[in-house]
């Protein structure tokens, strides 16, 4: 402790630092909890006049380590994330991004062929392009005169 000049008076200069270093440590890790809550993998998903396409965030995946299962209305995307090649006597500073299995199930919002899909992989990013059934996509009805 430093003696800043008032007598008796001890003051530490660096209590305020420690402060907000600790209010910032307790905003980041609630921040991150945040995150790791949230359904893995990341998606978009958005309509086509008879198609519908859903975009995954899977960095770090390769596509042979990806399953995906179509049937009806329900996309399942699964698959594994290995685990980052290193030290194994490092002791880890951080680590936010998961490794391993999983597994998601999304609910497609109308009936998709599963004879007609295509899937790319393409900079830690998949893309699912699925069709509607024949029969169940809009057709366009002419209307005859009298």
């Amino acid at each position: 402790m430093l003696n800043i000049g008032f007598p008796g008076a001890q003051r530490d200069p660096f209590a305020e630092l420690r402060q907000l270093q600790s209010q910032m440590n307790r905003m980041f890790e609630g921040a991150t909890r945040a995150v790791s809550d949230r359904p893995w993998p990341p998606v978009n998903i958005w309509l086509g006049d008879d198609s519908v396409t859903v975009t995954a965030e899977l960095p770090g995946v390769a596509s042979d380590d990806i399953d995906l299962t179509v049937r009806e209305n329900t996309l399942i995307i699964a698959g594994k994330r290995t685990a980052p090649t290193g030290d194994d006597d490092a002791a880890w500073h951080r680590r936010e991004r998961p490794w391993g299995e999983f597994s998601r199930s999304i609910r497609l919002p109308l009936r998709v062929d599963p004879d007609n899909v295509e899937a790319r992989a393409r900079n830690g990013v998949l893309e699912i392009e699925m069709r509607r059934p024949d029969a169940e996509r809009p057709r366009k009805v002419s209307v005859k005169a009298g």
